[in-house]
């Protein structure tokens, strides 16, 4: 479906600051159809002059809808809707008597004019489903007399308010809790969510006739509110945004709860006016204690899995302790040079915890792991050569499980080429090289050293380190691995990893 700023573009000739009100506006018309009960579609002008072009539409959530099919991106000529034509060109909300019938449905349609700076960019219809209308309520006549007000105010230019939008995943839709209050901040009318969302702060009583702001002083601690001046501008629906508060951060316990404890609002200020006389406002509510709570919970079980994380990196790093120690007990040989490498292959494996321990998620820049393997290679091979790695390409970023074999594999082939590439005091470069191609890493490891030996076979070779990378790359990573000669006459070792 093809979005308001590309139909403006294509269509119309309105400019970026006229696209830019009309997706204010978008943003908070959710809440104009669910008190208007009705379908919003947003018309934008023909450029050369025929007719208009649908630029986006919405559908209530209090109502059946009136338009069954989508209908953005659809053109319609001059003289199809008079009531939409007049209101572009008259620059007035124009309403008709009788309904339009649209497969066997009545709809009551008013034509809505939208105003930026003087002009009329676009017109809003407004078109409600009759066969769900039934005898009001106190709570749909107040619907309704609040979306006739914000339709004058988009037609006067006065609405939307630049500045803080609603629709953001947390903003209170106007089912959560709806307050109407009137130009010294006193609810004149209160919807039962509302009044059930107030009960948890401890209030008694109704909140009709209450000073909003006064009241939630009464009943919020000072801590766990803003300040004065936004508490009495946003309540007092004098200022158009969002505010957060409650009686603590979440709730403890159930008890607490039930007594009224604990809650967390979010609270969504609307205010009205006629020309420039501020005359009341909208205030939606929205109660976010257990979207709290569970934000809580998140926080620390990512806090419990870094600690988690640190602590195996300890123990890992005690772990190597204890086996360099016993290899030098053992003194030289082969024994000791089987513990200097389960060292190193403890230590690339501690690398990944240490880097997961300080990470928000359960991702890492494998690139920062790659770079001190590197330095941890260039370290334990310069007792017999001089071996410098350099990086090519980008790993990127890996979840969790694939850090540690990719650790492990792209360790072990390092090593392996540095410590069987090159003879005592020969120097040599190792280029280790990653790219990501067609939903796959791929890994080079190339030196320039003596080569593989005479009849070298990976299906065959004793080599334990082979053996763990081959066991890595085809059991845990789910890739290939293959070597051969290189270009620059030492030896080639590319794995495959997909990343799907």
């Amino acid at each position: 479906m093809p979005t308001l700023a590309a139909i403006a573009r294509r269509h119309t000739g309105l400019g970026e600051a006229d696209v830019a009100w009309l997706q204010l506006l978008q943003a908070d018309w959710q809440i104009i159809a669910d008190l208007s009960f009705a379908d919003l579609v947003l018309w934008l002008p023909d450029r050369a002059g025929a007719g208009f072009w649908a630029g986006a539409q919405v559908r209530p959530t209090t109502g059946p809808t009136a338009y069954v099919d989508d209908i953005v991106g659809n053109a319609m000529p001059p003289g199809r809707r008079p009531l939409v034509d007049a209101a572009y060109e008259l620059g007035r909300v124009m309403r008709e008597g009788d309904p339009e019938w649209r497969d066997d449905v009545p709809v009551r349609v008013e034509a809505v004019p939208v105003r930026r700076e003087g002009r009329v960019i676009a017109v809003m219809s407004r078109n409600t489903n009759l066969l769900g209308i039934r005898t009001p309520s106190r709570l749909e006549i107040s619907y309704l007399q609040s979306a006739g007000d914000l339709n004058k105010m988009i037609a006067a230019g006065t609405f939307p308010a630049p500045g803080q939008r609603s629709d953001h995943a947390d903003s209170p839709r106007v089912g959560d809790g709806f307050l109407r209050v009137d130009a010294a901040g006193r609810v004149v009318y209160a919807s039962p969510n509302a009044l059930s969302v107030y009960r948890k702060l401890g209030l008694t009583d109704d909140l009709a006739g209450h000073l909003l702001a006064d009241l939630t002083r009464d009943l919020v601690p000072a801590r766990w509110r803003p300040d004065e001046e936004t508490l009495s501008a946003v309540l007092g629906a004098r200022a158009s945004r969002d505010i957060e508060f409650g009686t603590s951060s979440a709730p403890t316990t159930a008890a607490a709860e039930g007594a009224g404890e604990g809650a967390v609002l979010i609270v969504r200020s609307i205010p009205l006016r006629t020309g420039t006389e501020h005359v009341g406002g909208l205030i939606l509510l929205r109660d976010v204690t257990d979207l709290r709570r569970r934000d809580r919970e998140l926080v620390s079980k990512d806090a419990t899995i870094r600690e988690i994380h640190h602590r195996v990196k300890n123990n890992l790093q005690t772990v190597a302790a204890l086996l360099r120690l016993q290899a030098r007990r053992i003194g030289p040989g082969d024994a000791a040079t089987a513990l200097q490498e389960a060292v190193r292959r403890v230590g690339s494996i501690a690398i990944v915890h240490e880097t997961l321990s300080q990470a928000v998620e359960e991702t890492v820049d494998f690139d920062e792991i790659a770079d001190r393997l590197a330095r941890l290679v260039t370290d334990v091979g310069a007792a017999e050569a001089s071996v410098r790695v350099r990086r090519e390409g980008r790993f990127g970023v890996l979840d969790s499980e694939r850090a540690t074999p990719v650790a492990m594999v792209v360790m072990e082939l390092m090593q392996n080429a540095a410590e069987h590439g090159y003879g005592t005091g020969e120097e040599g470069v190792v280029v280790l090289a990653a790219a990501r191609e067609d939903g796959t890493l791929r890994i080079r490891v190339e030196d320039d050293g003596r080569g593989l030996p005479a009849g070298f076979d990976l299906d065959t070779t004793s080599s334990l380190g082979l053996s763990i990378v081959r066991t890595l790359v085809e059991s845990e990573l789910r890739g290939t691995l293959t070597m051969g000669r290189a270009e620059r006459g030492g030896t080639l070792a590319e794995v495959v990893v997909p990343l799907d």
